[in-house]
């Protein structure tokens, strides 16, 4: 499973000269915890995140203080662009970069996405929401991913599958070690699947 298998795309992205009320808004509408930020050509420059918007921007209020001795501090001036808020230290990682390492990176570097990039152009995203998603696959929808990938192989027929929690077990027809790994590599690509199992019919008990 690659990042291109499981990315968000067309990604919504903001310029550095987006105001920040509006980067806040596109946050809010579509759940998303961070944006990509990049140049006129679609070039990562950074990325601006929920803590990034929320910061200095939700009043005290007043009723909270009423019998304060003196003044509430005076509010520190507000950043008004995606510019001035943003992080420059952001990962973008390729479209065939492997699921296994985007979700290493994330619990690595303790980020909630990853930006996408088809070379230096942002493409996609890949959230932890995603990642989870994946592991929560139906094991139907897995078996049928996985009854596709072998019939286009090899067909169908010779292949008897079965998932149990994401659990891959197939058995060939035939005897033959190559369809074995060709098989095995071709199921543990179906987003969703923990692990596969691949025997041949003569080694299962009569």
């Amino acid at each position: 499973m690659r990042a291109e298998d499981i990315m968000s795309s067309p990604v919504v992205k903001v310029r550095p000269e987006t105001p920040a009320k509006a980067a806040t808004a596109l946050l809010a509408a579509h759940g998303f915890t961070a944006l990509p930020v990049v140049d006129q050509d679609d070039r990562l420059l950074g990325v601006v995140t929920e803590a990034d918007l929320m910061r200095d921007r939700i009043l005290p209020d007043p009723r909270a203080h009423l019998w304060r001795d003196r003044e509430p501090d005076p509010r520190p001036h507000v950043p008004d662009l995606v510019a001035q808020v943003m992080s420059t230290l952001a990962t973008g990682m390729p479209l065939h970069t492997d699921a296994a390492e985007l979700a290493k990176v994330m619990l690595r570097d303790d980020v909630r996405s990853v930006p996408i990039l088809d070379g230096a152009r942002v493409v996609g995203i890949v959230t932890r929401r995603d990642l989870l998603r994946t592991i929560a696959r139906d094991d139907l929808d897995i078996l049928a991913d996985v009854r596709h990938q072998l019939a286009a192989y090899a067909g169908g027929d010779r292949w008897a599958v079965t998932v149990a929690d994401g659990v891959v077990r197939v058995v060939d027809e035939f005897d033959d070690a190559t369809d074995r790994h060709v098989a095995t590599v071709l199921a543990r690509a179906v987003p969703g699947v923990q692990s596969v199992e691949v025997a041949s019919r003569v080694d299962q008990p009569v």
